[in-house]
């Protein structure tokens, strides 16, 4: 979620899904060794997203893993990992093995501040029989002092008309599977106003474009989405494309 290429996009991927371990865990043990521009981590955690009372502390259990192998040299970095989530969603009481790889370039391009992320994302629903792939393609680029420009493509396959609670101990076949065809493209920029107490202060906007399977356009149409926002970074937070 906190890449440089998706530093001014105040909007969250559909991919994310498949691409991070999990949103919320009260408990995450993590190691890991770093050799050069080599690094080898791994953690345990719990698996299962929290429940609807966000102001307790659900009781901790490891009951999840994940690893990552990355490498970084000068501006490019890329990675792959996996992981195995026990039971993420109440509604959908299956484990989950997710796999990630990605390649991203931080760097100059022609003197202008550029990053740029290309990732994958696998969902493997253990006991229903399928997999589900997200690609994302996203990028930021400062063609000016205060002038930014952002965007993101993406596609994916996703599971949401057959929503409901499925019962566990499921096999292949016993419960209807719909799967469906997401695909989308935002681009937007940013202007950092020329405010220098106080802040950084920057006025974006961005246009998302979708295009969907034959299934979802009887229940949502051909959404488009538009955003005008205005942006905050407070006195001493790092300037673009610095980690």
């Amino acid at each position: 979620m906190h890449r440089e290429s998706a530093r001014n996009n105040p909007q969250a991927p559909l991919t994310h899904h498949y691409l991070d371990s999990t949103h919320i865990t009260p408990g995450v043990i993590r190691t890991g060794v770093r050799v050069g521009g080599f690094m080898l981590e791994a953690s345990g955690f719990r698996g299962e997203e929290p429940d609807e009372d966000r102001l307790d502390i659900d009781q901790p259990r490891i009951d999840s893993w994940s690893m990552r192998g990355s490498w970084r040299g000068g501006p490019w970095q890329a990675q792959f990992s996996g992981g195995r989530l026990h039971g993420p969603a109440w509604f959908e009481p299956v484990d989950v093995t997710r796999l990630t790889a990605s390649i991203g370039f931080n760097g100059d391009v022609a003197s202008r501040p550029l990053a740029v992320m290309a990732a994958w994302g696998e969902n493997r629903e253990i006991g229903l029989g399928f997999a589900l792939d997200g690609y994302l393609l996203e990028w930021d680029l400062r063609v000016a002092k205060r002038w930014s420009l952002y965007g993101r493509a993406e596609s994916m396959r996703k599971e949401l008309l057959s929503l409901g609670v499925h019962p566990r101990g499921l096999v292949p076949g016993q419960h209807p599977i719909s799967i469906s065809d997401i695909a989308a493209l935002t681009v937007g920029q940013i202007w950092d106003l020329p405010i220098d107490r106080g802040g950084r202060f920057g006025i974006g906007a961005d246009f998302t474009v979708y295009n969907t399977s034959p299934d979802l356009e009887t229940y949502f149409g051909s959404p488009n989405a538009y955003h005008v926002f205005l942006r905050w970074r407070p006195t001493g937070a790092a300037p673009a494309h610095v980690h």
